[in-house]
């Protein structure tokens, strides 16, 4: 089975078809999918701009961490489900769309950029924790994490406005 006939199996599915044909579906997942992507990127971005050191130098890196990362992966489960759902209703033209594209590279290159901060740079955290200088490997990490996520919503945007008009 190649790709594209995967995609069109995908629409095809009773969750492709209702999604795709529903007058309410694909505007509510779509709404709540916004609002998960909006509370990973703002928990994200909380925790990217205390490592740059621009927010909240007296509180513990640690205490940023454990505050916010319970809301950034619940988000972004329900972001994963409701973009999958959204994803099976259009898979081919989704499939298709560069931004499309764009979009999931700076997904992959956002967790690469995270497991490669967890392996390296915060393995020491308890050395900086409370420190008002983050290690270059920590500031470095956090503007790309905000590079990589500003363009996750960016790609995201232009998807909704490019699906059927580039190809």
């Amino acid at each position: 089975m190649n790709l594209d006939t995967l995609w069109q199996s995908l629409e095809a599915s009773q969750v492709g078809s209702f999604v795709a044909a529903s007058a309410w579906a694909f505007p509510t997942i779509e709404s709540i999918h916004v609002i998960a992507i909006v509370t990973v990127v703002g928990t994200i971005a909380i925790m990217d701009l205390r490592l740059l050191g621009l927010t909240s130098p007296s509180c513990a890196v640690t205490a940023t961490s454990r505050d916010t990362l319970p809301w950034t992966w619940g988000a972004f489960v329900i972001a994963l489900i409701t973009g999958l759902l959204l994803f099976v209703s259009k898979a081919t033209n989704y499939a298709a769309n560069p931004y499309f594209q764009l979009k999931m590279v700076m997904l992959v290159l956002a967790g690469l950029n995270m497991a490669l901060f967890h392996s390296s740079t915060w393995r020491s955290v308890r050395n900086w924790d409370t420190d008002c200088v983050v290690p270059l490997g920590g500031k470095i990490a956090g503007a790309l994490s905000l590079f990589f996520w500003i363009l996750v919503v960016f790609f995201g945007r232009a998807i909704g406005f490019t699906l059927g008009v580039l190809y």
